[in-house]
């Protein structure tokens, strides 16, 4: 019994006898007030709980041997899809030239509203009753027709058979096409009338890149491109025009897959050409990051920060109109990883919440009864004035 009792000195919580409860008009209003936000606090925490928590990671990239996936879609409203090309190249020295392999282009009129291809047998094209044979002759009927290449033939049994093969031997030799109406596979074909046909028509450009994960551009830019000299040119030769209106809309362009929380900083963006061929160039920053869900799922994919930069077309012949897009990779690698936060830290709150408004409430409740008593008491002594 003796320990008993001195248990009992311990006690932090001495109880009171009913007899000397005292329940108040204000009690009841802070006790209601008081339940409420415990309620909404607790309902918060829970939330909070049951909803994951990104935490994120720099660390060194140490991949290699990787491929880097450009998904894009611009729209140029004033730049027909006959002229413009798109090129990639990096510093490892790999380059492509026109890619069209996983690229599209769909003609859209000046509305912005998609325009179906024309039949072959819809252009008002001059017909060539005996086209060109490479030897220089004319096709006769018993003749395989196995067209000129005009001089840029890289064998002696090559054969140019349309204006497209024309173009790309001279492209392959660097040379370019000066008049493609006296070639005769461009004239057949109705290659400037074709031009001619889509002049004031716009162009949507979608799809993907597969390129080396090094630093590298690629373009998107009227005329057929070449080497020459190690150095890239732009053909523009054999258009109708020679200025071209390369404003622009970009719908997306990122790096990779998409993960959730991504901000492409480039998608809608929008850029106008102020005068005649102007350049657009744009400088991006690629970070490699790893996203990890809640599930454990891994997405290996990038972020990417950009600057701009515009050249007007009357600062020198080296401007070259189109839009040019330069990507460098950052040696970080960013890891976003989601988690649940523990049992523990959601109990710990919800043991605060409920401790310190149960707190507040009393010291209020307090405030109020005592100064209602103290009021009171001077009233009933006169002494209020």
């Amino acid at each position: 019994m003796a320990i008993f009792n001195k248990l009992k000195q311990l006690d932090a919580h001495p109880k009171i006898s009913e007899d000397f409860y005292s329940r108040t008009l204000s009690g009841g209003v802070i006790t209601l007030v008081s339940s409420i936000f415990m309620f909404l606090l607790f309902v918060t925490e829970f939330r909070i709980y049951l909803s994951a928590q990104t935490q994120n990671q720099l660390v060194v990239d140490t991949s290699r041997g990787e491929t880097l996936q450009i998904n894009l879609d611009i729209t140029f409203p004033a730049l027909a899809c006959s002229v413009v090309s798109l090129d990639a190249m990096d510093i490892s020295g790999e380059l492509h030239l026109d890619v069209r392999h996983n690229i599209y282009k769909k003609r859209l009129d000046v509305h912005g509203k998609a325009v179906d291809a024309p039949k072959p047998d819809a252009i008002n094209a001059p017909k060539v009753q005996k086209p060109l044979q490479k030897h220089g002759g004319r096709l006769e009927d018993h003749e395989t027709y196995c067209g000129s290449c005009f001089g840029a033939e890289s064998s002696d049994d090559q054969c140019c058979n349309s204006c497209e093969e024309v173009r790309e031997a001279y492209r392959k030799k660097g040379w370019a096409l000066t008049n493609t109406d006296l070639i005769d596979q461009c004239h057949r074909e109705g290659f400037i009338e074709r031009i001619k046909e889509e002049a004031g028509e716009g162009c949507n450009i979608y799809g993907k890149l597969e390129v080396n994960k090094v630093a590298g551009n690629f373009q998107i830019a009227p005329g057929k491109s070449f080497q020459q000299s190690a150095m890239h040119l732009l053909d523009l030769m054999g258009f109708v025009t020679d200025s071209f209106n390369v404003s622009h809309t970009i719908n997306e362009l990122s790096f990779g897959a998409y993960f959730p929380g991504a901000v492409n900083p480039l998608d809608k963006v929008t850029s106008i050409q102020k005068d005649q061929n102007g350049m657009f160039q744009y400088f991006i920053k690629v970070v490699p990051t790893v996203y990890t869900d809640i599930k454990g799922r891994k997405i290996s994919t990038n972020q990417f920060s950009v600057m701009e930069h515009y050249t007007a077309g009357d600062h020198g012949p080296r401007v070259i109109p189109g839009v040019f897009f330069f990507y460098d990779l950052t040696p970080i690698k960013v890891k976003f990883t989601e988690e649940r936060p523990s049992f523990l830290h959601f109990l710990t709150n919800v043991c605060a919440i409920i401790g310190g408004i149960y707190t507040i409430a009393g010291i209020v409740d307090s405030f109020i009864y005592h100064g209602h008593r103290a009021i009171k008491k001077k009233m009933e002594l006169g002494k209020l004035s």
